[in-house]
């Protein structure tokens, strides 16, 4: 007889983990929205708008909506007295038995940590970033009327003399002087910015992944509203349409990005809840060709 020691396992004792229950939220009948049309109005940006300007907004925007979707996971459940997003409940931070994200500590190591945790990390970071006048400043830099004036020589016509360029803001760091260009460069974001919003975006997405997978049932699908009446979990799609509606256009997420959620995006491609500009990237070109 064999031994039944771990170093000597005959494959056929070795049994695969069952399958992953079906998923509600994956089927077009939960894929209703809580409004009508779609969310291209207020996803593409204004004609007087900077580039930069208009991602930041978004972003602030997104962080905004998902962090009153993460107080409903916080909520107590009476019967438990734990918040329904808890460490014994969510131990790792996940979107389905396929998909498990990691947290890189001090030592820029990748670490599981529970939901709760990770979640309140990503809060934490996302928070820092918008906070954070050098990074989204708020203000345009100071270049004054420099872009009234165009350089010129003594061939240009009715000139005798070179045309001055504009002044230059001495305090504009050397990057923004430079010839290189990237998103928000002309409003005085730094190089790294949109960098910086693809990760606030992709962080944002976890958050939104972990919520279908772990708590759709608990609690979206008990929640209702009478004024105006709604259903949590049509809310819940909204939100979620309106953030993939916005990273789709941008090129904020990539298609590994999204995998744990697909099929729901899939069925909102088919209907056209996602425009086909959205779907397509159709602003993704133009902002990757400046980062």
């Amino acid at each position: 007889m064999g031994s039944n020691s771990p170093g000597n396992i005959s494959p056929v004792d070795i049994q695969p983990p069952p399958p992953e229950p079906p998923k509600f939220f994956f089927r077009e009948k939960y894929a209703k929205l809580g409004v009508k049309g779609n969310f291209m109005p207020l996803a593409a940006q204004p004609k007087n708008v900077d580039l930069g300007d208009w991602l930041a907004h978004q972003a602030v925007e997104q962080y905004h909506v998902i962090e009153r979707l993460i107080g409903c996971i916080q909520e107590v459940d009476h019967k438990t007295g734990r918040p329904l997003c808890n460490p014994q409940g969510c131990p790792v931070m996940s979107a389905g038995r396929s998909h498990t994200y990691t947290w890189l500590n001090s030592a820029k190591e990748p670490v599981k940590v529970p939901a709760s945790q990770y979640i309140s990390l990503v809060q934490r970071w996302i928070v820092g970033k918008i906070s954070d006048g050098k990074v989204f400043p708020t203000d345009p830099i100071g270049l004054g009327a420099a872009t009234s004036f165009a350089s010129g020589g003594l061939n240009t016509a009715h000139s005798n003399a070179p045309i001055p360029a504009g002044p230059t803001n001495v305090q504009a760091p050397l990057d923004q002087l430079s010839g290189r260009d990237w998103v928000g460069k002309s409003t005085g974001f730094p190089e790294n910015f949109f960098t910086d919003c693809r990760t606030i975006f992709r962080q944002i997405f976890r958050v939104y992944a972990h919520i279908y997978h772990s708590h759709w049932v608990d609690p979206f699908w008990h929640i209702h509203n009478s004024n105006p009446p709604s259903s949590g979990w049509t809310d819940l799609n909204s939100c979620f349409v309106h953030f993939v509606t916005v990273a789709k256009l941008f090129g904020l997420l990539s298609d590994k990005d999204l995998e744990p959620m697909q099929p729901l995006v899939d069925i909102w491609f088919a209907n056209g809840s996602i425009p086909a500009d959205a779907a397509n990237g159709s602003c993704a070109i133009q902002v990757q060709q400046r980062a």
